[in-house]
């Protein structure tokens, strides 16, 4: 059967988006009181503990998660493995997507949201926030600029805005077709530039820890932390790919597209076991397998980690039968994914402790629904773009 990138045209109010559409109404409603009860009015943050869920979750995780945006990109158009051009859309749309709400988040977090724009104009090259914020500013817009061909696909030539007269709509249509044709042109620019910029600020964002020796465990801190976290995101890349396109195909009743996420897993082998190799010559390197043991919440956490989220799917992984199995693959994937959110929260959260903060930090219900609400808008604007944008690879066939 054909298959071609489509616009799903299904009913979009199910009882699932009302769902979202609760949790957004709850997570609306405690960013306005951040804003006029100040942040300390939601959160469970100190002056000691300045950062907590809102920078490990909303920000370094979503910026992790997102990472699925270059490596299918990367493996697609720069290295020509034209098999897995199926997902680079819907990967794309999550990199987007998760972009924006990193930013959404930031917003939310810093105490002066209206500053955000300083760093564009007031360099200080000498901070890692600079460059991650940088990075990722500039690469956002990339990833809008690779969007930009999906809606002048579906929009070009039938452009009639209602309320507006022919003149408008007519350069409106032209703006498509030219904007279309332009950046067809060099979209090899955007693409390569999003594979640097990524590389660039995953790294980046485990440089910011290495100004904290004496805050971080010694279990997370080392100085190849930004080593790890770019190959934590580079590995888990494709794993994402395969968990959304599984929860995708199954909420909407498409082909499976097991011919190209069983490939995909067979690369997760290689890149999940160089990250495997890293964390476990490290840890021995520097001796600190000796915490492994001491029974404390941080190692726990971190065993954990390792265990669950990188160990056991790189081992279901050898396994062709798993690699095979929709299931299989579903279940090494969601490990996958869960080892590197447990990471980012390890990292940011467990392992950090500052020596002036004796209370321990557990973010505030405020806190969880403001995060919950920024997940459930983003997979509320997924469902709608997949609906109404060629997106997905849907059978011809498939109609409203």
């Amino acid at each position: 059967m054909e298959h071609s990138a489509t616009p799903l045209n299904r009913k979009f109010w199910t009882p699932g988006v009302l769902v979202m559409l609760v949790f957004m109404i709850a997570g609306a409603i405690c960013i306005i009181a951040r804003f006029t009860g100040g942040i300390g009015y939601v959160t469970n943050l100190t002056n000691a503990r300045p950062w907590g869920l809102w920078v490990g979750v909303d920000v370094a995780t979503g910026v992790a998660l997102a990472a699925g945006g270059f490596t299918t990109a990367g493996l697609a158009h720069i290295a020509g493995k034209h098999l897995y051009e199926p997902v680079t859309r819907p990967a794309l749309l999550t990199a987007a997507l998760g972009y924006t709400f990193v930013v959404l988040g930031l917003l939310v977090d810093i105490g002066r949201s209206w500053a955000i724009w300083k760093p564009i104009f007031n360099w200080n090259t000498n901070s890692v926030l600079f460059e991650v914020a940088m990075c990722v500013m500039v690469y956002l817009h990339v990833l809008y600029f690779e969007f930009f061909p999906i809606i002048a696909e579906q929009f070009k030539g039938q452009v009639n805005l209602p309320g507006f007269g022919s003149a408008f709509n007519g350069l409106v249509d032209m703006i498509l077709k030219v904007g279309d044709a332009i950046i067809g042109k060099i979209m090899w620019i955007f693409i390569i530039l999003g594979v640097v910029l990524s590389c660039m600020h995953q790294s980046s964002l485990g440089s910011l820890m290495l100004v904290a020796p004496t805050k971080l465990h010694p279990l997370w801190y080392t100085p190849i932390l930004p080593l790890l976290f770019l190959t934590s995101a580079v590995a888990v890349g494709f794993p994402m790919v395969v968990f959304e396109t599984t929860l995708v195909t199954a909420s909407f009743k498409l082909d499976s597209e097991m011919n190209i996420l069983a490939p995909l897993t067979r690369i997760t082998i290689f890149l999940l076991g160089i990250y495997l190799f890293l964390k476990v010559g490290d840890m021995v390197y520097r001796g600190t397998y000796v915490y492994l043991l001491d029974g404390t919440y941080q190692t726990n956490s971190f065993i954990v980690e390792m265990l669950c989220g990188i160990l056991l799917p790189w081992v279901m992984l050898l396994f062709e039968r798993v690699r095979n199995s929709r299931s299989g693959v579903f279940i090494a994937a969601s490990l996958i994914v869960s080892g590197v959110v447990i990471n980012r929260i390890n990292v940011f959260i467990v392992g950090y402790k500052p020596p002036l903060s004796e209370n321990g930090y557990f973010p505030a219900l405020t806190e969880i629904l403001v995060t919950l609400g920024l997940i459930a808008t983003l997979m509320f604007i997924y469902r709608f773009v997949v609906t109404y944008l060629p997106v997905l690879q849907a059978p011809k066939e498939v109609s409203s």
